[in-house]
């Protein structure tokens, strides 16, 4: 099979999963992550049904050197934390906090073509160029 079309058809499966399980909705997000006023847990299932779905594949595929459609399996081998690794996870979460929105979900909420996601997208784009073409 085509691995153009599996990594298609596990696209529009993970897209389809974001929309139905609400992280495409900015204000559930904010709901979840703003747990000292009227907390929404549900997100807490969400990726906790992620983690229990992909674990299995994880120890399946962490010892090989090649997935079962050939492709190499490349896992990171940095152990430590620096000080790039803990700037972009601050930015990512001060970023995600304050807009409720992060890359993937972003990315499937642009089928509504909400102005916000659209602005979020493009100023995402500003970011990695930044980080492609001045920080290295």
């Amino acid at each position: 099979m085509n691995d153009k079309f599996i990594s298609l058809v596990s696209g529009i499966i993970f897209g389809i999963g974001l929309v139905i399980s609400g992280m495409t909705n900015p204000e559930k997000v904010i709901g979840f992550l703003s747990i000292t006023h009227n907390w929404d847990a549900s997100l807490v299932f969400v990726m906790g049904g992620a983690i229990l779905a992909f674990t299995p594949f994880f120890f399946l595929l962490k010892n090989k050197e090649v997935s079962g459609l050939g492709n190499r399996v490349e896992l990171p081998t940095k152990q430590q934390m620096d000080k790039k690794l803990v700037i972009g996870a601050s930015l990512f979460g001060v970023g995600w906090g304050l807009v409720g929105l992060c890359p993937g979900p972003a990315i499937s909420a642009l089928a509504v073509f909400d102005p916000i996601v659209i602005i979020f997208l493009i100023s995402m784009a500003i970011g990695v160029l930044i980080n492609t073409n001045i920080l290295k």
